[in-house]
């Protein structure tokens, strides 16, 4: 009778198993699969207690649910088991595949170590398989349901029927307890499905808040702001500019799209431009405007990305400092000029003279011979001691012989040669003392002004017409021969003989001038002198009416 009814246990131990594995399914939350686990050992497989220790990142073990004694389950539940400790427990007693079953009679060590555990009471067993108030069964929970990888430890108790579980009960809690490890590692996937999504949108509602931010601030910041893109073929082209920098630039956003940078820079500053480093770049440039005229900005650039991998852009900040550089160069002008006529003054003129000359020392000749082999780099000459431009010493390398220096020359007084040179023509004001003690220094000064403004009109655009101090100033012309600065002499000063108008009355002066000739291997002061000591010979080469009447 015994065997007949075999087969009907099995079928209601399999219902009961399927209805406890349905309700592992159906958990929503790590927790109440846990749970569901405890549960459906007291429901669905015959045990009064069940216990689930799930296996901690640290390794240890930790009671996660209990089910059938609510007492125990107060007792117990969230305490921890060390990993040694478990580990031991799973390697006693008799394995029932992978089961562990450890008797009453080996057990008893086990009541000191750190394992949560509880005591149920009763009566010592009266026949072989009757189980025992100190066994224990155990189920390992492995990840994947199977290998080495324990994810926890199912701990049951007290059979229903009070014996030990037969090869259908330890089967029957076998396949639970692999069905809990996929339950549980399908909860944990969910679990962590969920913190990532949940992640994700308060990223994404980051990024957004970011993107909104980024853009306010892109379109109403103050100063001018624009998106360029970075490589390709469109390297540089705007993709975005802010209302600012349309202001700026007199041009609307759609007609910005259109260009580059490079395109709206002024051309002495394209240069500039090009070295500006991409990321971190700083530079101050001119940019074109609509009407045709440029503006002074300080361009600022940085690269951002959409994304890690994303394609980069450049984040231009451009600010107007049109004022400041005016401010900048008017106060180097006034540094530089005169503040009177607004010629340079004798600071610059120094500056543009010395720029000229070179220390070449003044013994040094050549013939045309020479200069020929100066030219080209006379390898004799280097071998004598002598460089190919005149100077003792050996040519550094990798320098030209004249390290991209031209030298100025002298013009021959004694004969027509060709050569030509720059000309320094010492400027004095005859009679200019006397309007200043008859008329006062304002009529003085509006003779200087005079003076000054017709001295500029008779030269080159080149030339420089710079004010020395009181009534001297002088003038320097590049590539004249003797003649042509006599010449020059002579209509500048017939430029400043016809009669000045000054508060309602005409007033003359006339102007002496020496010619001198800047030379390599002089200074500014010996060119200025050698100048200055020419005009006072011709100055006292003329009478005092002469020298009024120009």
């Amino acid at each position: 009778m015994e065997a007949e009814s075999e087969p009907y246990v099995r079928l209601a131990t399999m219902r009961q198993l399927h209805q406890a594995v349905a309700d592992l399914n159906t958990a929503r939350s790590l927790a109440d699969t846990l749970q569901s686990v405890a549960d459906g050992i007291v429901t669905g497989l015959g045990y009064e207690l069940g216990c689930v220790n799930l296996v901690r990142p640290d390794g240890d073990l930790v009671v996660a649910a209990f089910a059938g004694n609510s007492a125990a389950e107060a007792l117990i539940t969230g305490r921890v088991g060390s990993r040694e400790s478990w580990e031991r427990r799973l390697s006693m007693g008799e394995a029932w595949d992978e089961l562990r079953f450890i008797p009453h009679t080996e057990g008893w060590v086990l009541l000191d170590d750190d394992v949560p555990q509880w005591h149920t009471e009763g009566p010592e067993p009266r026949f072989e398989d009757e189980w025992h108030p100190l066994d224990r069964l155990y189920a390992p929970m492995y990840a994947s349901g199977g290998g080495l990888d324990l994810l926890g430890v199912i701990s049951v108790d007290r059979p229903r029927n009070g014996r030990r579980p037969g090869a259908w009960g330890r089967e029957a809690l076998q396949m639970y307890a692999s069905q809990a490890a996929i339950a549980i590692s399908n909860a944990r996937l969910r679990a962590n499905m969920q913190r990532a999504l949940v992640r994700l949108e308060r990223e994404q509602q980051a990024l957004r808040a970011s993107e909104e931010s980024f853009r306010q601030a892109f379109e109403y910041a103050p100063s001018g702001m624009a998106i360029a893109e970075m490589g390709g073929d469109q390297h540089g082209r705007l993709l975005r500019t802010n209302d600012a920098l349309c202001r700026l630039l007199g041009r609307p956003a759609s007609v910005l799209r259109r260009y580059s940078f490079a395109d709206l820079v002024h051309p002495e500053d394209i240069g500039t431009l090009l070295r500006t480093s991409a990321e971190g770049g700083r530079a101050e440039l001119r940019l074109g405007r609509r009407d045709g005229t440029y503006l002074w900005v300080s361009l600022r650039n940085s690269v951002v990305a959409d994304t890690t991998d994303g394609p980069r852009f450049l984040l231009t900040h451009v600010e107007d400092i049109e004022e400041r550089k005016r401010n900048e160069l008017n106060l180097a002008h006034r540094a530089s000029h005169d503040a009177l006529t607004g010629l340079p003054n004798s600071a610059e003129l120094r500056s543009r003279l010395g720029a000229r000359l070179c220390e070449r020392p003044h013994s040094v000749t050549s013939s045309a011979i020479e200069a020929l082999d100066a030219a080209y780099g006379d390898v004799e000459s280097a071998v004598h001691g002598y460089r190919a431009d005149g100077y003792e010493g050996e040519i550094a390398p990798g320098a030209g012989p004249y390290d991209h220096h031209v030298h100025v020359v002298a013009p021959d007084p004694d004969r027509d040669d060709g050569t030509k040179g720059l000309a320094v023509l010492f400027c004095d004001l005859d009679g200019f003392k006397s309007i200043n003690d008859r008329f006062g220094h304002h009529a003085g000064d509006a003779v200087l002004i005079e003076v000054a403004r017709r001295l500029t009109t008779c030269v080159r655009d080149g030339d420089t017409v710079a004010r020395l101090g009181g009534d001297e100033f002088v003038v320097l012309a590049d590539g004249l021969g003797a003649a042509d600065a006599a010449d020059l002499a002579v209509r500048l000063r017939n430029a400043i003989i016809p009669p000045i108008r000054v508060d309602g009355r005409a007033v003359r002066v006339g102007a002496s001038f020496g010619i001198g000739w800047a030379e390599c291997g002089m200074t500014e002061e010996e060119v200025l002198h050698s100048a200055d000591q020419r005009m006072y010979v011709e100055k006292r080469s003329r009478s005092k009416v002469h020298r009024r009447a120009g």
